[in-house]
């Protein structure tokens, strides 16, 4: 018990030292070599977090069942402590008007985004918790779109969290993101009625308003969630956003920041915008669709993986998800590639 919580104190201060400290710095070194070693870091949490290592792989292999391999799940959860890692050093690249991040992130789709903030009723991109998500919308509003999101800061709402540890993300990672947006968050709290009046003054002031759809809801909601497929399951999710786009006459466009294979430069997508006729729940499905389509195209960057809890909330896994043998035995080590060695990429992993 004691080597445990001893552990668990040491893996904070190393992360309090990563992204207070050591991210800072390698957000100033040449990105080859600044990423390069965040991904280091990556290695070396994948071979020393077994507990999280093991949380990942499971929740992989109990959502992809057949269609993930043991080999590729080991593969998939280094991807997760790689990108994790790369995340700290995005932040840190967001200083100065995020001019080094903008450098490295192509946006894609411009022209989709124009088109639809000229007729002056604003834009809503679709999006998910995936990827380095709040960067990349900070290097769109510092390239000239005015952006706000609606979402929560999830530091906020994990529980565990000590009112300490809920103000360092809040300085080393929201503070950041902060000052390259038009509006602070638009956070759904339990009981919060002005959500919907906020999102849409912000859409009225021809913004661009940004929402993860794939939140699981919290209990007080669920009343309000409707059943959709994601990733052959199904789950209840809020469809607040076609009621806000019906609402404001808002076109949804879906937009995710892909990782590509260097792990340094990225891609926001956007796409054009999604048809909002039918029923709530037909018009949902399209957006979810886009969700994913992109968590299949980049698996290792969604972040939910990482998380039992939410996973099990979302109807996706059981709350004790079962373990095969085959998974089990790699789980505890075999097979694991050495920190070092070469990693092969999944095909359907990156750009």
């Amino acid at each position: 018990m004691a080597d445990s919580r001893l552990s668990r104190l040491l893996h904070k201060a190393e992360c309090v030292a990563y992204w207070a400290a050591v991210a800072p710095v390698l957000g100033r070194l040449p990105p080859t070599l600044g990423y390069g070693l965040a991904c280091r870091r990556g290695d070396w949490l994948h071979e020393r977090e077994s507990v999280k290592r093991l949380e990942l792989a499971r929740n992989l292999h109990g959502v992809l069942g057949a269609e993930l391999d043991v080999a590729t799940a080991q593969q998939l959860t280094r991807e997760w402590f790689r990108f994790a890692s790369c995340e700290a050093i995005d932040v840190a690249g967001l200083r100065g008007g995020a001019w080094p991040l903008r450098r490295l992130v192509d946006i894609r789709g411009r022209e989709f985004l124009e088109a639809a903030l000229a007729d002056g009723k604003g834009a809503i991109l679709c999006t998910a918790h995936f990827g380095s998500y709040h960067s990349g919308f900070s290097v769109l509003h510092a390239s000239g779109f005015t952006v706000t999101t609606l979402g929560r800061w999830q530091h906020n709402y994990t529980t565990g969290l000590s009112a300490i540890e809920r103000r360092f993300w809040d300085l080393v990672y929201a503070r950041h993101v902060r000052r390259l947006r038009r509006r602070p968050n638009i956070e759904p709290w339990p009981g919060r009625l002005d959500v919907a009046a906020l999102a849409a003054e912000a859409l009225r002031a021809n913004e661009v308003l940004t929402i993860s759809i794939d939140a699981p809801p919290f209990s007080c909601d669920r009343a309000r969630t409707v059943p959709v497929p994601v990733l052959g399951r199904e789950v209840r999710l809020l469809p607040g956003i076609v009621t806000l786009a019906r609402l404001t006459g808002a076109p949804v466009l879906p937009a995710f920041l892909y990782r590509s294979a260097d792990y340094r430069h990225q891609v926001l997508e956007i796409s054009a915008p999604l048809a909002m006729s039918g029923d709530i729940a037909t018009a949902f499905c399209r957006c979810v669709a886009e969700v994913s389509a992109a968590i299949l195209r980049s698996p290792a960057q969604w972040r939910y993986w990482a998380s039992s809890a939410d996973l099990a909330n979302l109807g996706m896994t059981s709350p004790v998800p079962e373990r095969s043998p085959a998974l089990a035995l790699s789980l505890a080590g075999q097979g694991v590639p050495r920190r070092g060695s070469p990693l092969r990429r999944v095909p359907s992993v990156g750009l």
